[in-house]
């Protein structure tokens, strides 16, 4: 299992910026995808889901109406859209896949919000 994540950054508070993670290694058609984040001294938290075919979604409270994971299963990505960014959004950004039973972590994208 591999993942490449990309599109993190630096950008001003009420910015948006979209991640991106390529999977390969396994069918991503038939298994949700997670997007978690963690900030220095804090746990890791899950900041969204999309299931497999029907494309249903989970958001973590902080994150809901202003963050959409979509995925796009031709292409085995996943995306995450952050609108409105607040400081508190700065953390390193992590695909996440859980086939049986066992946890698959991409390499984590730095989000920073800062004016």
């Amino acid at each position: 299992v591999q993942f490449v994540e990309s599109g993190g950054g630096l950008v001003q508070p009420g910015g948006s910026l979209r991640l991106s993670c390529a999977a390969s290694g396994f069918t991503f058609s038939i298994l949700s995808m997670s997007w978690y984040r963690q900030a220095p001294g804090k746990e890791r938290e899950l900041v969204a889901t999309i299931s497999s075919t029907r494309g249903n979604t989970y958001y973590g409270d902080s994150v809901k109406g202003r963050f959409t994971i979509s995925r796009d299963n031709a292409k085995n990505t996943v995306y995450l859209q952050m609108n409105s960014l607040k400081p508190e959004d700065t953390a390193v950004y992590y695909c996440n896949v859980r086939s049986s039973s066992k946890n698959y972590w991409g390499q984590g994208t730095q989000v920073t919000v800062s004016s």
